[in-house]
């Protein structure tokens, strides 16, 4: 219940920890990029002069000018009139219900009576605005005609109204129409006042036969207005140049891009927060299964370094077309992360400084709050590459490669998106873009060199190029060991080849546990002689008691980590030399301890531990053993081998050495195949030659 508490209250503190560095993490990337993002407003009046040219910042709709643009394009619609064609027929019925009543009239006449008698019978029938088409005198004309004249007046009146309104006639073109009305008849068999009294007959006949349509006008308009684009105001467009006066327009224009000091709030701060909230969710969800912070914090003190050389360089000034951006060690993050903390992780990284870079750098369009594409693609390409090219095997020397390689890639995408862009540059722009490609990957190698121990000794991380640097034999525990103990120096690079097979196979740190295993028995050259692999001759023990023997071997343990100590060796390979041989058993002294008494504890004969703790680490365990018991054959063979390899995993399975390490049966099966694959290979059968006779050669 106790270790359930511990457990609980662990994972609480692991949580609030998490949690802080997740805030430090956001707020930093806030405070990178809010001043780039950051909405740059003026405070300007009305007719001041510009003081500089001022750029968009964003693309907007110009309703104003679009709403005007539309009125303009209504306006200048006609009205749609449309064409009734009953109008003719109408007209046309109109002269023959007239000439129909003077026929009546000619007919309903006495002979001989008087022309004004038959105007007034006229008058009777005909409505007063009809009457109003012609002069009594023309009227006279009319009535005193002979049927076949007015029959032949009809037919040409009726004739030349319906043709001429068949076409469209406007208010404007009346005129016309009647004119063209009344040349109809120029060919009429008439006489000339009979000719002209019809005549004017069809000038008042002919009427206008179009009519204003409202809904087909508002549909005309509505359509026109619809194929007006809407103004905008594109992002990067310069809305005033430094020197012009600010007039209306402008000042309209300035405030409604939101460069104007108007008091109200900007969403700029809230996009920004999502914005980074998204970027760290990968991280978030990559270090949900952590249970310490450690990796966490580590992460947190490299990416803060990333962020602030971005953030310093950012202060530096452009020169027309060449983005200081393309100075950014870009890669050197990812490298760091790829060495102390992984590939994947790496990668992720780079993606993530990519995104903030192109948005920290972004100069394409003179605006803040866009990501530059080309800058993206650019720090992708170098980050990437810095990532990959790291091998496993890492030295310094390998590092530098990779900042070569990196400045390689960084010309290579330059050149590209130059190409791709389409742009012309002069070769002295042409020469800087080069040259800072170049300095991108030489400035991320010499970070990576730079950082990598600071970040070791701060968070105690041990890192691969550590570990190889502690695999020189120079180093002067490793010379000690080989002066003082050789026999031990050679059992412990023995283990270290068994060792490190057996930790790849399952997957381990293979690199940790072959430079684990060169110290694993440091401590033993404070009494090398005791150690059976140094001695030459005589056995110390022999002379000694069994108790006091199992003290001297024993001590070597707590010896070892105290040199290890001293020199300042990291925790993972203190850790693996005192856990190396757990809490096993001194089998031969206690045996031997028997012997001479029967009370005699086996806890006093026992190593104090702890026991291993990680799969390395007992790995290490079972191959020391496995290496001394297989030495000590006078004639190993592969079922030797194999026999004494599953004898002594089975003795630390019972023995319970391996309870506290996270290794499986399956993996210990795996460790046992790759320890009889090494052995094999370094105890493999020889052929005997036979002696070679010397004999003397005699010289003639």
């Amino acid at each position: 219940m106790g270790r359930f508490r511990f457990f609980l209250e662990r994972t609480k503190t692991v949580r609030f920890v998490r949690f802080w560095l997740f805030l430090l993490l956001a707020v930093l990337l806030f405070a990178v990029l809010y001043w780039q993002v950051k909405p740059r407003q003026y405070e300007l009046r009305l007719f001041d002069v510009a003081k500089e040219t001022i750029r968009s910042p964003v693309t907007v709709e110009d309703k104003e000018a679009t709403a005007k643009l539309k009125e303009e394009a209504a306006a200048k619609v006609a009205d749609v009139y449309t064409l009734k064609k009953e109008y003719a027929e109408n007209r046309v019925d109109l002269l023959s219900s007239l000439f129909a009543a003077i026929e009546s009239v000619q007919r309903e006449a006495e002979p001989d009576r008087p022309l004004g008698d038959m105007i007034a019978k006229l008058e009777e029938r005909l409505p007063p605005e009809w009457l109003a088409y012609l002069s009594a005198a023309e009227w006279q004309r009319l009535l005193a005609a002979s049927p076949e004249e007015l029959k032949t007046a009809k037919e040409a009146a009726l004739t030349a109204v319906h043709a001429v309104m068949s076409e469209r006639i406007s208010q404007a073109e009346l005129d016309t129409a009647r004119a063209e009305a009344a040349k109809e008849l120029e060919y009429a068999a008439l006489s000339p006042p009979l000719r002209e009294a019809v005549a004017k007959l069809c000038r008042q006949a002919v009427i206008p036969n179009v009519v204003y349509d409202r809904a087909a006008t508002e549909e005309k308009r509505r359509q026109a207005m619809d194929e007006v684009k809407p103004v905008k105001i594109l992002q990067g467009q310069v809305i005033v140049e430094e020197g012009q006066f600010i007039t209306n327009d402008v000042y309209r224009r300035l405030e409604l891009v939101g460069l104007l000091e108007s008091g109200r709030p900007s969403w700029t701060a809230a996009g920004l927060l999502v914005f980074v909230l998204l970027l760290l969710a990968p991280l978030i969800y990559y270090f949900r299964t952590e249970t310490t912070n450690e990796k966490l914090s580590l992460y947190t003190a490299i990416f803060a370094l990333m962020m602030t050389t971005m953030a310093l360089i950012r202060l530096l000034p452009s020169s027309g077309a060449v983005s200081i951006g393309y100075l950014v060690p870009a890669a050197f993050g990812p490298m760091l992360v790829r060495i102390l903390l992984g590939e994947r992780l790496a990668m992720m990284t780079t993606i993530i400084g990519a995104v903030c870079g192109s948005l920290l750098f972004n100069e394409e369009i003179g605006t803040a709050g866009a990501v530059s594409v080309s800058l993206i693609v650019y720090f992708l390409a170098g980050g990437l590459a810095g990532t990959f090219c790291l091998p496993k095997e890492l030295a310094k020397a390998n590092i530098w490669r990779a900042g070569v390689f990196v400045a390689a890639v960084n010309i290579v995408s330059l050149f590209s998106l130059l190409l791709l862009k389409n742009g012309r540059y002069s070769p002295t722009e042409i020469g800087l873009l080069v040259l800072m490609a170049a300095a991108s990957g030489v400035f991320s190698a010499i970070l990576t060199i730079g950082l990598l121990p600071v970040l070791e000794a701060a968070f105690g991380i041990l890192s691969p190029l550590r570990l190889i640097e502690l695999s020189n034999p120079n180093h002067p525990l490793l010379r000690k060991l080989l002066t003082e103990a050789p026999g031990t120096y050679h059992h412990s690079i023995m283990v270290a080849n068994l060792a490190e097979a057996a930790c790849e196979a399952i997957g381990a740190d293979g690199l940790l546990a072959r430079v684990a295993c060169y110290y694993h028995d440091i401590g033993k050259t404070k009494r090398p002689r005791y150690f059976i692999e140094n001695q030459i001759g005589g056995n110390p023990h022999d002379h000694l008691s069994p108790q006091l023997s199992k003290n001297i071997i024993i001590a070597h343990v707590a010896d070892g980590v105290a040199l290890l100590r001293k020199h300042r060796l990291p925790k993972e390979i203190i850790d693996i030399a005192e856990q190396h041989h757990g809490t096993t058993l001194l089998k031969y002294f206690y045996h031997k301890a028997r012997e001479q008494t029967e009370f005699v504890l086996e806890a006093e004969f026992r190593y104090p531990g702890p026991k291993p703790q990680t799969k390395e680490a007992a790995v290490i365990n079972i191959a020391d053993s496995v290496e001394a018991a297989v030495r000590s054959l006078s004639n190993p063979s592969q079922e030797k081998i194999e026999k004494i390899v599953r004898s002594i995993i089975a003795d630390r399975l019972q023995d319970n050495q391996l309870n506290e390490c996270d290794i499986t049966l399956k993996e210990l099966e795996l460790v046992a195949r790759s320890l009889c694959e090494t052995l094999n290979g370094v105890f493999h059968s020889r052929i005997e030659y036979p002696e070679v006779r010397k004999e003397k050669v005699k010289h003639a």
